[in-house]
C-alpha cells in the first residue's frame, strides 16, 4: 500500500529530495597515465634532475607511493592494470604471441573484465589513447574491451608519422592513416595522446557523464626521438656520468623520505665501464644518448601538463583522480653501450638508452626490465585528487598494478558484477587502495606474486623471495630494511625460503603461470 502525504508534506519532501540529490558528493572522474619504459628514479619526486614539473605538482598536491610495484614488461602490466588479475590469470603471462597455453594466450581473456567495461556499465564515458599492447585483432581491440572511444597503436615505440609497421593508428577500432585530416599535421605521439584525450574528455562532459580517460604513452620506449630544441636543453648535462647522477638522485631520495638512508645502492655492474675510464668522444655520445631520453620524458612531462591545464580550464581537474605510473624498470636492452643508429630527431632512427643509462634510470635498484628484482619492478606512482585526498605524503603500503582497478571500481561507488554483456568475469585478484589514499598506514595482510620469462618472486611482508631465471636459485631479502636486495638471507634462513617457495608454486598452479611455454622452462 502507498503512503499518502498531504499536498503541503509532498512538496516538502520534493524540496528536500532536490536538495540532498544537490548536495551528493557527485562520482569522480578518473584519468590514468602510464609510462612506459620509464625507471624507478627518473622524475623529479622520486629524484630525478629531469625537470617534471606537471608531475611534481600532481605529487606536491597528492600522495606517493613508494612501494608500488608492475610486472617487469609492458604487455603483463598493461593487463594487470586493465583488469586487476594477475598477467597469467588474463591470458598475457608473456607478450602478444599465442603458445596456445591458458596463461600465454597473448591476448586478454574473455573472463576477465577491463576496468573501462565495468565503468562504462556504471555509465562512465570511457576513453583512452596511446599503447595497447594486450591483443589487436578483431574482438580484441579497445572498443571491444569497454572503451566507447580510442586513439590508439597496436603496441608502441613511435614517436613521428612512419611508414613502420609499428605506426598504425586505430580511431575506435579502425585503421585510419598517419595523415587522416582529422590528426594535426606533423604530429609528436605524446602530445598526440593529449590532444585527442582532451576531445574526448569533451565528449564526456557535453553528455554529463563522469569520464575515465586512460592515457598510456609510448614514452620514454625506445626507439628515443624527440626534437633538437627539446635535446640540446639536455647536452651537456650527463658529462658527469652515470655514477655521479646515481649518487645525486640517492640523495635526493633520501632527503624527501622515499628510501631509507641506511639502504646501500646497487653496486655499478661490472659490464659497465667507470665513467672516468672512457674517452672524451665516447662521453659526448652518451651524453647525447641520455639527453634524448631525457627530452622524451620532459616532453612527456609538459603534455601531462596541456592535459591538467585542460581539465582545470574545464572545471573537472578537482574531482578527477589522476593516477600516473610505469609499465616497468629502466629498460638494459641494446647492452652496456646503448644504441645510437640514425638522427634521433627522425622517425627511422634506432636510440637505445642501454644498460649502463638503465642503471641510473633504476636508482637505487638492482637490474632492469624483465627482472622481478626491485630494478625491474618497481614504479612510481602518484595520486592526485583534490576534493578526495585530505592526507598528502608518502604511502609505504606495498601494492600492485593489480589494485588499480578495484581502486577505480571502489572510488566511483560501484561494485564488479559476476557477467558483462553475457560473459561470466571472475572478480579480480587485486584490493581497493581506497582506504590508503584517503588515509596512510591502512595496510593490507597479503602476498603479492611476480613471473616473467623464468623470473619469479612474491613478496610477504618484510620478505621477498626472488630469483633470476627458472634454473637459478632462489635469493631471500629482508625488504624493509634492505630494499636494494644487497644482502642474500637465503642460506640461513631456509624455512622461510622452503615456505615462500610453496606459496609461490600454489599461486603459480592457480594462476595460469603453469603450465609455461617450454622456452621459459628449465
Amino acid at each position: 500500500m502507498s503512503t499518502r502525504y498531504p499536498p503541503s508534506a509532498s512538496a516538502l519532501l520534493w524540496v528536500l529530495l532536490c536538495v540532498c540529490s544537490a548536495v551528493a558528493e557527485p562520482r569522480p572522474n578518473f584519468v590514468v597515465i602510464l609510462a612506459d619504459d620509464m625507471g624507478f628514479s627518473d622524475i623529479g619526486p622520486y629524484g630525478s634532475e629531469i625537470p617534471t614539473p606537471s608531475l611534481d605538482r600532481l605529487a606536491a598536491g597528492g600522495l606517493c607511493f613508494s612501494q608500488f610495484y608492475n610486472t617487469g614488461r609492458c604487455c603483463p602490466t598493461r593487463a594487470s592494470l586493465l583488469t586487476g588479475h594477475y598477467s597469467h590469470r588474463a591470458g598475457i603471462g608473456h607478450m602478444t604471441a599465442d603458445d596456445r597455453l591458458p596463461g600465454y594466450r597473448g591476448h586478454l581473456r574473455q573472463d576477465c573484465a577491463t576496468f573501462a567495461e565495468v565503468l562504462r556499465e556504471a555509465g562512465y564515458f570511457t576513453a583512452m589513447t596511446g599503447k595497447w599492447h594486450v591483443g589487436h585483432r578483431p574482438g580484441q581491440r579497445p572498443t571491444d574491451r569497454g572503451f566507447r572511444r580510442s586513439l590508439n597503436l597496436a603496441a608502441g615505440g613511435v614517436y613521428y608519422p612512419c611508414e613502420s609497421s609499428k605506426c598504425q593508428l586505430f580511431l575506435d577500432g579502425e585503421r585510419i592513416a598517419n595523415v587522416d585530416p582529422r590528426l594535426p599535421e606533423n604530429w609528436y605521439a605524446t602530445d598526440l595522446w593529449t590532444d585527442y584525450g582532451l576531445k574526448f574528455v569533451d565528449e564526456a562532459l557535453s553528455e554529463g557523464a563522469p569520464f575515465l580517460l586512460y592515457q598510456a604513452h609510448t614514452a620514454p620506449h625506445f626507439p628515443l626521438q624527440a626534437d633538437a630544441i627539446d635535446i640540446d636543453r639536455f647536452r651537456g648535462n650527463y658529462r658527469r656520468g652515470w655514477e655521479q647522477l646515481a649518487q645525486e638522485r640517492l640523495g635526493r631520495q633520501r632527503r624527501s623520505g622515499l628510501i631509507d638512508a641506511s639502504w646501500q645502492p646497487a653496486p655499478l655492474p661490472d659490464e659497465i665501464s667507470r665513467w672516468v675510464s672512457l674517452s672524451d668522444e665516447e662521453k659526448d655520445r652518451f651524453d647525447h644518448l641520455m639527453s634524448v631520453y631525457a627530452a622524451v620524458v620532459a616532453r612527456m612531462d609538459q603534455s601531462i601538463g596541456n592535459l591538467l591545464k585542460g581539465l582545470e580550464d574545464r572545471g573537472a581537474l578537482d574531482n578527477t583522480v589522476v593516477i600516473f605510473c610505469s609499465d616497468n624498470g629502466g629498460n638494459a636492452e641494446a647492452g652496456p653501450s646503448g644504441r645510437t643508429k640514425g638522427n634521433p630527431t627522425t622517425a627511422d632512427s634506432a636510440w637505445f638508452c642501454g644498460q649502463s643509462w638503465a642503471h641510473l634510470q633504476n636508482t637505487p635498484f638492482r637490474l632492469y626490465k624483465h627482472h622481478n628484482h626491485e630494478g625491474g619492478i618497481a614504479t612510481p606512482l602518484i595520486v592526485h585528487w583534490p576534493v578526495g585526498i585530505k592526507s598528502k605524503g608518502w604511502r609505504r603500503q606495498p601494492a600492485h598494478m593489480i589494485d588499480i582497478a578495484p581502486t577505480l571500481i571502489d572510488l566511483a561507488k560501484t561494485t564488479w558484477p559476476d557477467t558483462i554483456r553475457d560473459r561470466h568475469v571472475s572478480p579480480p585478484a587485486g584490493i581497493s587502495l581506497a582506504p590508503v589514499i584517503q588515509m596512510p598506514n591502512q595496510a593490507a595482510d597479503r602476498s603479492i606474486f611476480w613471473e616473467h620469462e623464468g623470473n619469479a618472486a612474491i613478496r610477504t611482508g618484510d620478505l621477498k623471495l626472488v630469483r633470476n631465471g627458472v634454473g637459478s636459485d632462489w635469493e631471500l631479502y629482508d625488504i624493509t630494511n634492505d630494499r636494494t636486495e644487497s644482502n642474500d638471507l637465503s642460506s640461513s634462513r631456509r624455512p622461510d625460503v622452503d615456505r615462500l617457495s610453496q606459496l609461490w608454486s600454489e599461486w603459480a598452479e592457480q594462476s595460469n603461470v603453469l603450465p609455461a611455454p617450454a622456452r621459459f622452462q628449465p
